[in-house]
């Protein structure tokens, strides 16, 4: 038998980059199955799902085009699939949404094929894909008012077989018909997540087939110590020191009537390459389901220090294991203990832990990025009622028609369609014609709203104004958003965004009516919901911007001529196309903004 060690120490790099993107087209093919599969438009139009390997002995091997939220922790759940089952084999398949042992929240179902090789599990398979329903007591996933997960009333499986020889455990199967409103769909996005899993097993057996198998682990402890080159070397770009930095989320009345604080303290070693994030000093879980799980306390924090890193630098074990997240139990950004709720773990206070953390870190940095919007109004609401075109067969959905602002960097403009914090730009935005063919809704506005993003050299993303209602009969929509109270954040000079909105308003009065940031709130056919999103902060003094590009925000509709000259210091000439930048107007402007 070849030494390991001696196939590592002489792997040829051009082998190395090979099988590198070999793994990642392996998971390439694992999205694409899921995306093209499933059933619900929350993961067919908003691909709301993830994919990634794992390795046998539990280290996060690859992710590619994973959500953040979904994908850093994937390793958890792959510890606790080894740790309660000793007698796994070829053929199992597990279902994990346990947020006490792994998961990200209650929702996300992921299913686990372990990967075996000549007798030896060399990999685990991972597709997690979100719930529309998952049997919650309202029908929503995501339930912030929940005092514990008794009060959700979702089906928890931690780690629990769900295949053996390839072939479904009947009794979990009608366990999960049984409880969740929508059944059908259910199955069918398990089927889209078991296929996309087992795409991922066999081409992984062919490449450990084709390369060898001492080949191939020689590449996963090369392909972690050169990940890890990487993330040493770009943190000796950052200056050495502790740095600190808050935020909060909104309040949620009747259970906390202050705006909730979310505190981060990181410690950058540069000249050895590592970086500590500590998270213990911010308040005890609460009687809601804000907390955060393991998962989404470790992935939150992760993915705000590689949003001011190296892009290209892979996300795997390699690059995790230069970096220490300190938690505590009975944290609302810690891990919480069971019964605590987690219903909304992947949302809200983990936007808000992401902002921060990246806040903290643009201070040792000449690369800084400001606050992204967050807020699952009513473009993310969760519809519910029955579909009279089908017989009232029951729908629950949740609709993914907004944009949510990005945040505006040192480098460039905030993202129009960034998507929450969490979801790193990965989130796809619904299709309208296929919501509508698929529900029974219609909706009628999906537009850009003019200086909503947070004024700046670079300017925040855009909110989003959506409207849309039943076709037929009422239905249920449940919204759960942050950032109106307060919004998301400018740095370095730069302004907050738009903080959102919510109302019902009325078809034949055009009477609209503002309600609440979180809830489950009736919709009639003679009513719309109306929601305008987050705005994301800007980043440096809004004077600085190049007049140029301020021309263009106005001829584009991002920003109004009357921003142009009060925030921005820009004034104009002529009219419509013909409008052009007065640069001595201009000039004076500025002058008087730079001495205020």
């Amino acid at each position: 038998m070849t030494d390991t060690n001696n196939v590592r120490s002489t792997l040829d790099p051009t082998v190395l980059a090979v099988i590198a993107n070999r793994v990642n087209a392996i998971l390439r093919e694992m999205t694409n199955t899921l995306l093209r599969s499933g059933r619900s438009a929350i993961l067919t139009t908003a691909r709301d799902f993830s994919c990634s390997i794992v390795t046998g002995d539990n280290r996060l091997l690859a992710t590619a085009e994973g959500l953040p939220v979904h994908i850093f922790g994937s390793h958890l759940q792959t510890e606790t699939m080894t740790r309660l089952h000793t007698d796994i084999r070829q053929g199992d398949a597990f279902l994990h949404n346990d947020p006490y042992s792994g998961n990200t929240h209650a929702a996300d179902h992921t299913i686990l094929v372990p990967v075996f090789v000549g007798g030896k599990h060399m990999f685990t398979a991972v597709a997690k894909a979100h719930q529309a329903d998952i049997g919650n007591s309202q029908p929503s996933t995501y339930m912030p008012s929940a005092k514990d997960v008794y009060e959700e009333g979702a089906l928890i499986f931690p780690a629990t077989q769900i295949q053996r020889d390839y072939t479904d455990i009947g009794d979990i199967i009608r366990l999960c018909r049984m409880r969740i409103r929508v059944p059908d769909q259910w199955y069918g996005d398990y089927l889209a997540a078991l296929g996309s899993a087992r795409i991922g097993e066999r081409r992984l057996i062919e490449l450990v087939e084709k390369y060898g198998q001492e080949t191939i682990e020689a590449f996963v402890d090369e392909w972690f110590d050169y990940s890890e080159r990487r993330i040493a070397h770009a943190l000796k770009g950052f200056r050495s020191g502790t740095y600190s930095a808050s935020t909060a989320h909104d309040p949620l009345p009747g259970i906390v009537e202050e705006s909730i604080p979310v505190n981060v303290t990181a410690t950058i070693d540069a000249e050895s390459g590592r970086i500590e994030i500590d998270l213990r000093d911010n308040i005890d879980c609460l009687e809601a389901g804000l907390n955060l799980s393991r998962a989404t306390s470790v992935n939150s924090t992760v993915t705000g220090i590689f949003n001011v890193l190296d892009a290209d630098i892979p996300h795997n074990h390699g690059t995790i294991r230069r970096i220490n997240v300190l938690l505590r139990e009975n944290c609302i950004v810690g891990y919480p203990i069971h019964p605590t709720s987690c219903s909304m773990a992947t949302s809200n206070v983990a936007d808000r832990l992401i902002n921060v953390t990246q806040s903290a870190l643009s201070q040792a940095t000449g690369f800084g990025v400001a606050e992204g919007g967050a807020s699952l109004g009513a473009g993310t609401g969760v519809i519910a009622g029955k579909d009279q075109r089908r017989g009232n067969a029951p729908f629950v959905n949740q609709l993914v028609i907004t944009a949510m602002g990005g945040a505006a960097s040192a480098m460039a403009d905030g993202w129009l369609t960034m998507g929450v914090p969490v979801t790193g730009g990965l989130l796809m935005r619904d299709s309208v014609e296929i919501d509508e063919l698929k529900y029974p809704i219609i909706i009628d506005k999906v537009v850009a709203v003019p200086d909503s993003g947070g004024a700046g050299k670079h300017r925040g993303g855009a909110s989003t104004r959506v409207e849309y209602g039943p076709r037929f009969a009422n239905m249920s929509v449940a919204v759960m958003a942050d950032s109106k109270i307060n919004p998301a954040r400018g740095a370095q000079g730069g302004l907050a965004g738009r903080p959102h909105y919510i109302a019902l308003r009325d078809i034949d009065t055009g009477v609209e009516t503002e309600i609440a940031s979180f809830g489950v709130f009736d919709v009639g056919v003679r009513q719309r919901i109306v929601g305008i999103d987050a705005g994301g902060g800007g980043f440096g003094q809004p004077w600085l911007r190049d007049p140029a590009r301020v021309l263009d925000d106005v001829l584009e509709g991002w920003v109004t001529a009357e921003s142009a000259a009060q925030v921005y210091g820009v004034a104009f000439s002529g009219s419509d196309q013909a409008l052009a930048v007065d640069a001595q107007a201009t000039a004076a402007l500025r002058a008087e903004l730079a001495k205020a």
